[in-house]
């Protein structure tokens, strides 16, 4: 006899509290944080989340509004400094789940670091999946969608710039379910019409997201029976060149190994956007970033070596489909003429998945050769990774011996 489905306790999105608070302490040192429950208007009612993680699984988005804590000597945000807890919808064919409020959220995490560069950040089921920094965002939002044109479909796109018509013309290939940006032109407005399923969000602090550079913000996980986890969500330290140090370790207590050559100024934008994307992505992560486009991102393992490997395949099958796209507009995997796919694939391993020339980024120490060598071999030419590991001074020497440039951040960077 088969066992019967169990039912998720019939929790309607609705029946959430319109006010929700956590309080820190009591008495004196009570701190106490006040959040309201956020809705749109969408078919002539207040609708909050369309859904948790899956449909069926009811969920409520909470805005900060009032009160402010300090742990230490650490003190987060000032409620009035909201981004993805408060969006505007401008566009709703469906209005947003958790996981696209969350991907916009993670898409933020790393544009604070942009600066005023057009950049473009594409994320799905909460990882970066593509993403791109360039003269133009129109340019930006092409080489991100094109990065992992498959993987990008379903996910979130987040700008640090006004939708402009050329950059919504870039995205409307892609089958994205929501676009988040401080504006939106009211010709590209128009443009993204076509997509009526595209959930459209404005959210004008992301034009000030410069400011939230290095501010920490409460981070809450809940437990299995109901008990909570409570720190400070992670900082990339290193988001500058200053933040970080050319490799340099001690060999067997005496002789000082260092890096012999130091990165380029493209190696230097390369490293730090990819050092910032790994900061988002689940750990264990390796991140590939070429002239300033995610070259491929492996995510959410175990064996950082293994990883690495899985990043450099993926990054030979994405430029193999990225080049059936551009010459045939269509999928590589949907090309059955035996000459057509030789050629392409021919190209792409001749190109080695895009990585000559790449800069690597790992969010935790490397503690074998594995992962450098994989770097060498596919044409990679600089890394930034925390250090720390016994085994610093022989990484040096085989990053000499490639002619790769290292650099340590001293410090990790996972997400979990």
């Amino acid at each position: 006899m088969k066992d019967k489905p169990v039912e998720s306790p019939a929790v309607e999105p609705d029946r959430y509290p319109d006010e929700l608070e956590i309080a820190f302490g009591k008495g004196e040192k009570r701190q106490t944080l006040i959040y309201h429950k956020v809705t749109w208007p969408v078919g002539g009612q207040a609708a909050g989340l369309r859904h948790g993680d899956n449909p069926g699984q009811p969920a409520a988005l909470y805005k900060l509004i009032n009160g402010n804590i300090a742990i230490g000597d650490v003190t987060p945000l000032d409620p009035s400094d909201r981004l993805t807890s408060d969006p505007e919808l401008l566009q709703r064919g469906k209005h947003p789940g958790k996981t696209g409020i969350r991907d916009v959220d993670i898409a933020l995490d790393v544009l604070r670091y942009a600066g005023e560069q057009p950049t473009c950040i594409i994320v799905k089921h909460n990882n970066p999946c593509g993403a791109a920094q360039a003269q133009t965002l129109e340019r930006a939002v092409r080489r991100a969608a094109l990065a992992n044109r498959l993987g990008a479909i379903g996910g979130c796109a987040a700008l640090n710039q006004t939708m402009t018509v050329a950059a919504a013309e870039a995205l409307l290939p892609v089958q994205l379910n929501v676009v988040a940006a401080p504006d939106f032109a009211p010709e590209a407005l128009a443009k993204l019409a076509a997509q009526p399923s595209l959930c459209l969000l404005r959210i004008n602090n992301i034009a000030r997201l410069n400011e939230w550079r290095g501010r920490p913000h409460l981070d809450l996980a809940s437990l299995l029976d109901g008990g909570l986890i409570v720190q400070w969500a992670e900082i990339p330290g290193a988001f500058t060149r200053e933040n970080c140090r050319p490799a340099r370790a001690t060999l067997h207590g005496a002789q000082e190994v260092r890096c012999k050559r130091q990165p380029t100024p493209e190696e230097w934008e390369d490293l730090l956007f990819a050092w910032r994307l790994a900061a988002a992505a689940a750990s264990d992560s390796i991140v590939f970033v070429k002239s300033g486009a995610t070259v491929c991102i492996g995510i959410a393992g175990q064996d950082r070596a293994a990883i690495a490997q899985a990043a450099r395949d993926k990054a030979y099958h994405k430029l193999a489909d990225r080049l059936a796209w551009e010459r045939f507009k269509a999928p590589f995997a949907a090309i059955t003429e035996e000459t057509m796919r030789d050629s392409i694939w021919t190209d792409a391993v001749e190109l080695k998945g895009g990585l000559i020339g790449a800069s690597m980024a790992s969010d935790g120490a490397l503690d074998g050769p594995d992962a450098i060598e994989v770097a060498a071999k596919e044409g990679a030419t600089a890394i930034i990774q925390p250090g720390g590991s016994p085994n610093d001074a022989d990484l040096i020497r085989l990053c000499n011996e490639h002619n790769i440039a290292m650099v340590f951040t001293g410090r990790r960077i996972f997400r979990h």
